[in-house]
Parts: structure tokens; C-alpha cells; sequence
């Protein structure tokens, strides 16, 4: 009669197999990446594909512009790029030590949306509030000057008067709670976690390097407009909007208007008129700042030259 009972290699085996999957256990719990999960509370799908936040985000850049126009005295391109989805963590781990963040709470939403600018940006637009260059080079440091928080003031304020305006066609918003941080470890705004939809903004200027700005937006203070967001019915007019306005400035940009040179201005006496015959010639002296005018209309001064053998005109002054 064969036995039941386990050799002892048999039990030394079992033992080990325990202890080697307890310890892998403990080492999946310690990790970092490891995060409580609840089904359902991070489904993206709720969202669908953004439509109406990236028909918001695009009217918010035709919009914005008109916020930097005054203080650069040029109107920079601002370009709405597609919304991203990542974890707080993964926003903040290639984000440099200082940033201008502005977090306001969504009163309709009961959550909250973060403003974030670049320190770079901040220096190009300060300087140009006071009268220079917008094409200096910046210098990374540990915190903003004092005239460069008062920017960040009259920025963040515009922005954000900017913002709800994209926003009024969708539904009726209001910012409250406002507070500004320099460093997105002090920032009160999630969780590391918590899912983020992120809409970036690139922001051109000539003779400057390009300029990103971030609105963020917890995916739970968004969840509850789902259907909004999902539907393109509301924002049609949006859409329709910006299409048609789009239209009309391609269409006046491109109409021809005629343009007359006055090469000389002669005088002549009545008899002289009288008497004129053809074949008659009269001399004219060309004289510089010739008169350039654009449908009847004094515009410009330019002077006569010839490129590559036909008559040209060089602009030399425009007249405001």
C-alpha cells in the first residue's frame, strides 16, 4: 500500500514556492507605479472625441489674440493643438522649476482648471510692456521679478475674461477662488494620479522663439459635461462661426485693388491746352518721393528704378 504522506523535499518545495510569491507581492505593492483603481472613474470614453472642447480651444486662440496685441504691438499666431490626456505626474515631470500658474475654481462644474504659462513668455512679454525688444534671449532663474508678477496679473486676468467668452456658447461659466503659483510641487490643484486633459496653446511671434500656453482641466470637473462635449449640435454655431469669419478675411485679403504712381505733376496754360495736337511732345522731370496711390488714395512715397529691365518702384515711406 502506497503512502499519502509528502516527502521532505516535497514539503521544502511548497514552502518555497509560498515565500517566492508573498515576496512578489510585496514587491508589486511597493511599487510606485501601482495606484488604487475604481472601474468606470477614469473611462475617457465619456468624453468622446473632444469636439466641442476643441472647437472651444480654437475660438479661445482666434480670441486671445487681441490680449497680447496691446503689449507686444504685434499680433503674435496662436495655434489650438489637439487635448492630451496624462496624469498629473506625467504633466509635471518635464515642466521646469518655474512656471506661472493660475488655478481658479469652475463654480458650474464644482471643480477647477489651471492656467499655465511659460517663464520664457512672461520674460518676452514684460519686456515688451515696457518698450523693448521682444526678441531677447532668456535667461532661466528661481523666481519671477516684481514688474513680472504685475504682468502675469493683467495676462492671466485677460486670458481668463478670454476664456469664458469661448466658453458662453457651451454653457455659462464663472471663475472664482483665483490663486498663483510658481511651482507646480506647490500647486494645489489634484492629485498626481488624477487624469488631466490638457489643451496647448502655441503662441508665434517674429524674431522669438515660439511659446506654449496650457489650460488644464481634471478629467472629474469635465465628466459632468460629458454629453455637451460629446455633442455637435452645441457647438455648431461655434463652428460655423469661426468657419464663416475664416472665409470673409480670405476673401477681403484677396481682393485687387488698383494702384497709380504720380511720376511728375506738370503744369501747362490754357493756350497751351488749347493748342494741344498729336505728336506734341512735353518734357517731365521725375522727381524723388513719387506719389503711390492705392484706389485714389495717398498711401506711400517711393522712388523709379528698373529690375531686370522693366520700369519698378521701390517704397520708401508709408503714410499713416
Amino acid at each position: 500500500m502506497s503512502s499519502n504522506k509528502l516527502t521532505q523535499d516535497e514539503v521544502d518545495a511548497l514552502i518555497s514556492s509560498v515565500d517566492t510569491s508573498t515576496k512578489a507581492k510585496a514587491d508589486v505593492s511597493a511599487s510606485k507605479n501601482i495606484r488604487n483603481f475604481v472601474f468606470g472613474s477614469d473611462d475617457l470614453s465619456l468624453l468622446g472625441d473632444y469636439y466641442a472642447l476643441r472647437v472651444v480651444n480654437e475660438r479661445f486662440a482666434r480670441l486671445a489674440r487681441a490680449v497680447f496685441q496691446p503689449m507686444l504691438r504685434v499680433q503674435p499666431r496662436i495655434t489650438a493643438l489637439m487635448p492630451e490626456v496624462q496624469t498629473f505626474d506625467e504633466y509635471c515631470e518635464d515642466a521646469p522649476a518655474l512656471m506661472s500658474l493660475t488655478t481658479s475654481r469652475i463654480d458650474e462644474l464644482r471643480g477647477s482648471k489651471m492656467m499655465v504659462i511659460q517663464p520664457s513668455f512672461i520674460s518676452v512679454l514684460t519686456n515688451a510692456y515696457y518698450g523693448g525688444d521682444i526678441g531677447i534671449k532668456y535667461k532661466p532663474r528661481a523666481e519671477f521679478t516684481a514688474t513680472e508678477s504685475r504682468v502675469i496679473e493683467i495676462i492671466t486676468e485677460g486670458l481668463n475674461k478670454t476664456l469664458l467668452l469661448a466658453w458662453q456658447d457651451l454653457m455659462q461659466l464663472t471663475f472664482s477662488d483665483e490663486s498663483r503659483e510658481e511651482n507646480l510641487q506647490f500647486a494645489s490643484f489634484v492629485d498626481g494620479s488624477e487624469i488631466v486633459i490638457v489643451c496647448s496653446f502655441s503662441v508665434q511671434l517674429p524674431k522669438a522663439a515660439d511659446a506654449r500656453i496650457d489650460i488644464l482641466y481634471p478629467l472629474q470637473t469635465l465628466k459632468p459635461i460629458a454629453a455637451q462635449l460629446r455633442s455637435r449640435m452645441q457647438s455648431e454655431v461655434l463652428d460655423d462661426d469661426l468657419t464663416w469669419r475664416q472665409r470673409l478675411e480670405r476673401a477681403v485679403s484677396e481682393v485687387r485693388l488698383p494702384i497709380n504712381v504720380q511720376l511728375s505733376n506738370p503744369s501747362i496754360s490754357l493756350r497751351d491746352l488749347i493748342s494741344i495736337r498729336k505728336g506734341d511732345v512735353y518734357p517731365i522731370q521725375f522727381r524723388e518721393g513719387l506719389s503711390v496711390l492705392v484706389k485714389g488714395q495717398k498711401m506711400f512715397f517711393a522712388n523709379i528704378g528698373e529690375v531686370a529691365g522693366t520700369s519698378a518702384i521701390t517704397i520708401t515711406q508709408k503714410l499713416d
